[in-house]
């Protein structure tokens, strides 16, 4: 559906304004758009970047097909406009950090070139898919800081907003998940998919005990049995532990129990106990049920014997903050730079074409983020974009420009990545983060700046006095 009305997948008021360029015959003056956020969500200290994939095959597709235009006639739109997106393709170009990347409030994720009225029209799109997938792949590298190396599986479909489960499973496995339970998902992105049994699969045959045992003769290569739907300790493992017994003597192994309710730290380690006495030491314990980072972390610190977790609404909603503050800003038109005046400083815009780049210590760990104009190629020090007298000299670390050319006039030249080479990537960059940015309470705040060149155009533009 999408693909087939990328063009008014938008606000209305973009198409407005779209119009607006058209009739004062400055559509096609150039221009460049900043995409970037404002605010770690979470309470955290870094962002995942993801959905760039996504965004570019869209762009790729974007078009206005015959229904579409008839809708904007219907709306009222100029016929000689409607015309004009009758032969409508993108041919901008894109500027980003790679997906995946580890990146930070206010500093320019990815710039856009082109002409001011496709780069109009693309707004809400980019920032409805940016947005959505860089928020949940955030949460789930978040989740697997504390899952370790134990299995992450995305239970979330069933309480994803609508057809965004689709985005949010790709991000989950960004961000470092192993499997997801969205089947076309798994399809369309190359994922591994899995599953096991509902509660109503136990009820349906009315004694625990067969359900179990039939399950396990229809799937013996990955039966995991779901042990909570009567009495977790009084019914549920026993039966699975007769089961599992039955499963090896037939030169058969039981996978897995899970516990989806309860206090799963204390039903863990007592299933654990039972499951080990009767010699099915390998059987491994899943938890699932309302779980977040944080209740991970908990159960971790009770030394909860759990070998991987499924987790859901949190993962593919965002709860509790439910949205990145991700912003699409003009910052150069006509190839003069510009920028939004606001009397909150931290609110004003960097104007002109800027570039990113990271620099990194002799250890290899990131230390700081600059910002600074297009010609510039040496930075020396960075001043902080609201105090200015704060400042940090960085001549002497290495350095990593990070905005690299991945749409070229329209065309795709980014190389496609799968999410899981994309989850790596985001392994080895996390791993460069210092441990300060990445712990749950009070983060350290990581540092961004801005080179000298800019702060001079900015408080020029701005009419502030240095």
């Amino acid at each position: 559906m999408l693909k087939n009305h990328t063009g008014i997948y938008t606000d209305h008021y973009e198409l407005t304004m779209a119009q607006g360029y058209y009739l004062s015959g400055i559509h096609l003056k150039e221009a460049t758009f900043d995409y970037f956020f404002r605010t770690n969500p979470y309470s955290g200290g870094f962002v995942v970047f993801a959905g760039l994939r996504d965004l570019l095959e869209l762009l790729d597709e974007f078009h206005y097909s015959e229904d579409d235009c008839r809708y904007l006639e219907y709306l009222g739109f100029d016929k000689n406009f409607i015309e004009y997106l009758r032969s409508f393709r993108f041919t901008g170009s894109v500027f980003s950090v790679n997906e995946g990347e580890t990146v930070f409030p206010n500093e320019p994720v990815m710039r856009l070139q082109g002409n001011i009225l496709e780069l109009q029209l693309i707004e809400t799109l980019l920032l409805n898919i940016l947005n959505f997938e860089s928020l949940v792949a955030t949460r789930a590298a978040r989740i697997r800081l504390v899952a370790g190396k134990r299995m992450l599986v995305d239970f979330g479909l069933r309480r994803a907003h609508s057809m965004g489960g689709i985005h949010a499973s790709r991000a989950a496995i960004i961000g470092g998940f192993d499997k997801t339970s969205n089947v076309y998902c798994a399809m369309k992105y190359g994922l591994k998919s899995t599953g096991t049994m509902a509660h109503s699969w136990v009820q349906a045959f009315g004694d625990e005990y067969e359900a179990f045992r039939r399950f396990s003769e229809i799937f013996p290569d990955n039966c995991t049995l779901l042990a909570d739907t009567y009495d977790t300790l009084k019914s549920g493992i026993p039966n699975a532990i007769k089961v599992g017994l039955e499963m090896k003597n037939n030169g058969r192994h039981l996978f897995a129990v899970r516990l989806d309710s309860g206090d799963l730290s204390y039903l863990a380690k007592k299933a654990r106990k039972q499951l080990d006495e009767a010699g099915l030491t390998d059987v491994k314990i899943f938890l699932s049920n309302q779980l977040d980072e944080d209740v991970i972390q908990s159960l971790n610190e009770q030394h909860t014997p759990a070998d991987g977790f499924g987790v859901g609404t949190s993962l593919v909603t965002g709860s509790p903050d439910a949205s990145l503050d991700g912003v699409y800003k003009l910052s150069s038109f006509d190839r003069q730079p510009t920028l939004k005046i606001s009397d909150n400083i931290s609110k004003m815009t960097l104007p002109g074409i800027k570039n990113l780049v990271r620099f990194i210590d002799k250890e290899g760990n990131f230390y700081a983020d600059g910002i600074l104009l297009l010609h510039e190629k040496n930075l020396n020090t960075i001043y902080d974009a609201v105090h200015p007298a704060r400042k940090s000299p960085v001549s002497t670390f290495k350095k990593e420009f990070l905005l690299s050319c991945v749409m070229d006039h329209g065309k795709i030249v980014a190389p496609e990545m799968n999410p899981y080479e994309i989850a790596l990537y985001v392994h080895e960059r996390l791993a460069q983060l210092p441990s300060e940015h990445k712990r749950f309470v009070n983060p350290h705040l990581y540092k961004v700046g801005i080179s000298r060149d800019l702060l001079d155009l900015r408080n020029k533009l701005a009419g502030i006095k240095a």
